[in-house]
């Protein structure tokens, strides 16, 4: 094992660069030419003093657009003198049906009654008529058979009374 060696340390008196602002083997960071500037590109300076390249945004101050009047389109009127036009009418017909309202409660019932009236007809109607028809006694059949032989012809009468 080699002897141990010292070191000094000592504290750095001045800041030092960004270690990708220059290349090691030069002795001082290259120069531009301002006409070699890209546009929007500006030489600043850090706080820790460094100089470099950085992109700046140009201060634009535009003023604000003056609003210009418009007119108003063709539909946008018709529907404003369209509006209280439909209104009313809705008004109008709410006063007209609650006006009529006791009128049609009252048709609503006679054509309840109407309907009823037609389903009893349709139901007493045949009952009436199948009474009226109906005899009052019932009829009375007779038949009278005779045959001669063990396998002579028969004949018979038959009578409704």
């Amino acid at each position: 094992m080699p002897p141990e060696s010292s070191y000094e340390i000592t504290t750095a008196t001045q800041p030092r660069p960004h270690p990708l602002a220059y290349h090691p083997d030069w002795s001082r960071p290259p120069r531009m030419l301002p006409e070699e500037l890209p546009p929007g590109v500006q030489v600043v300076t850090l706080p820790g003093g460094m100089r470099t390249l950085a992109y700046t945004q140009p201060a634009t101050h535009t003023a604000p657009p003056v609003p210009v009047v418009q007119p108003i389109p063709a539909w946008a009127k018709t529907t404003a003198l369209l509006a209280p036009t439909v209104g009313c009418g809705i008004a109008a017909a709410s006063v007209g049906i609650s006006y009529a309202a006791p009128g049609l409660i009252a048709m609503s019932h006679a054509l309840w009654s109407a309907v009823a009236l037609i389903a009893a007809g349709v139901v007493a109607i045949p009952v009436i008529l199948r009474a009226a028809r109906r005899p009052t006694d019932p009829a009375r059949i007779t038949q009278n058979i005779t045959a001669t032989g063990l396998f002579g012809r028969a004949n018979g009468t038959i009578n409704h009374r």
